[in-house]
């Protein structure tokens, strides 16, 4: 691939001012099973280029999937033409600077290579999974997936940038409906497809996988009997796999810098942050220090570069509580005259990149889960997202969870069922009184979040500990 693309980029025959060349090639597995039996079993190749073309201070795109010297030259035209004829009306001049030359190579890492296992042994896999899960005829339904990938990415440009990365990434899922009457209950391994990581087939393959699996089917049918959680402003504590989803929607969206410039407000949105809250806007109380980290092994959207080459460090978003920097790629940066990350992403060979989330996590704090708990004389415990809505602000919020547990003086009690809370994104941040120590620290992930038109659902990853929220309202479901 190398020779294609360093002959292409040094033959193609265009008056830019610089041209880049991002080659893309993926394959993906999915395999999925419902109460037992294998639904659907699929494997696809994707191959291609996206050509990036600086003219007048204006990028012009366009993509192929014909990587010879022709079909390059061809799109590298087109890229041009667009261009042109969009710096009639560009927002904003960019230059080389916007597109820095950058060498290097990122790869994930993994112990057991995705072609370890056949499509039977994965199928195998799955069926026993389900078997497992289905405890009793009040689980009525049981479903369990794996899905695989493996991207390469070659990234050249005019003024000699060479950058490869091969990420290698596996998401698995599994869970359970019950039902007892009228009363239906979900509950799945840390909330729809959060197990999600770069590594191999060692992830799910865990001395505690059959635990896992006999929990999740144990924990719906004890929400049949459970009590309805209560409406209440209480003590609200938050595992992991619920962070990530808090994270994600009132601190990540809401700060993607062309969000806040108004690129997104006609489809995903706008943000309730402004252009001059960078530095001096207190997001939420002195325990919240979030960090942009692309760099953690094994996270989801870990890499050593974004799409356009810029290269990938741990920056700190907000520290002490105190916004400090935006999701703003070297364009929007520019464009907005504020600090940003490497975070030019696109999810295929066929989209330009866009600002985008990747790794964003919640730095771990001091406390132990059990002086958190002993110190709560009233309070609800919740894990797992089921629901979510937030509105186009990213500022008043709702969200639900499978799975809660009540909290009295400080022992964590019985099971509740529908567990629910609502709050606006500064007013639940501020009242952030506890983060745990990196002991209760854990990393999610969701290959789904998607944003631009045309859409692009790209991964993402979160890493968080338990945290103690003080005066949160929380409500079941019939709320």
């Amino acid at each position: 691939m190398w020779k294609e693309l360093t002959t292409a980029i040094s033959h193609l025959n265009i008056p830019a001012d610089w041209v880049g060349i991002r080659a893309v090639k993926e394959t993906a597995t999915t395999n999925y099973v419902r109460d037992g039996l294998p639904e659907s079993n699929g494997k696809s190749m994707t191959m291609g280029a996206m050509l990036e073309v600086m003219v007048n201070g204006c990028l012009g795109y366009a993509a192929t999937n014909s990587l010879t010297l022709p079909g390059l030259q061809t799109a590298a035209e087109i890229a041009y033409k667009q261009a042109i004829a969009a710096s009639k009306w560009w927002i904003y001049p960019f230059s080389q600077n916007q597109r820095p030359k950058v060498v290097g190579e990122f790869n994930s890492p993994f112990l057991e290579p995705l072609d370890a296992l056949s499509t039977g042994e994965i199928n195998d896999l799955l069926i026993r999974i389900s078997h497992k899960l289905k405890l009793n005829d009040k689980i009525v339904q049981t479903t369990a997936s794996t899905n695989t990938s493996e991207k390469e990415t070659w990234f050249v440009s005019s003024n000699g940038s060479q950058v490869y990365q091969k990420i290698i990434a596996l998401v698995t899922h599994f869970g359970v409906t019950a039902q007892d009457g009228s009363i239906v209950q979900q509950r799945t391994q840390n909330g729809p497809h959060a197990n999600s990581y770069q590594g191999g087939w060692e992830l799910f393959r865990q001395d505690n996988l059959w635990h896992q699996v006999e929990q999740v089917g144990e924990q719906a049918l004890e929400l049949l009997t459970a009590e309805e959680c209560p409406n209440t402003r209480t003590t609200l504590v938050l595992a992991p796999d619920q962070m990530m989803l808090q994270i994600h929607e009132s601190v990540g969206h809401p700060l993607e810098i062309d969000r806040i410039l108004g690129d997104e407000r006609n489809y995903a949105g706008g943000s309730f942050v402004s252009k001059e809250d960078f530095g001096n806007l207190k997001y939420g109380s002195s325990l919240m220090n979030i960090t942009f980290d692309p760099t953690v092994e094994g996270e989801f959207a870990s890499y050593g570069f974004d799409d356009t080459g810029a290269v990938a460090t741990k920056e700190y978003l907000i520290k002490e509580g105190v916004l400090q920097r935006g999701l703003g790629s070297l364009e929007s940066q520019e464009r907005a005259g504020l600090p940003g990350v490497a975070c030019a992403r696109a999810c295929s060979w066929n989209r330009p990149a866009i600002d985008r989330m990747a790794n964003l996590n919640l730095e771990p704090g001091t406390a132990t889960f059990n002086d958190m708990i002993s110190n709560i004389e009233h309070g609800v415990y919740m894990e797992s997202n089921r629901s979510w809505s937030i509105d186009d602000r990213r500022y008043k919020f709702q969200f639900g969870c499978e799975y809660a547990k009540l909290i009295e003086n400080g022992k964590i009690t019985k099971t509740l069922r529908n567990p629910n809370y609502r709050a606006t994104t500064p007013e639940f941040w501020h009242s952030l009184i506890q983060v745990g120590d990196v002991h209760s620290w854990q990393i999610y992930g969701t290959p789904y979040c998607g944003k631009g038109e045309p859409n692009q659902a790209i991964t993402v990853g979160h890493g968080s500990p338990v945290c103690v929220f003080a005066n949160v309202e929380v409500f079941g479901g019939g709320a």
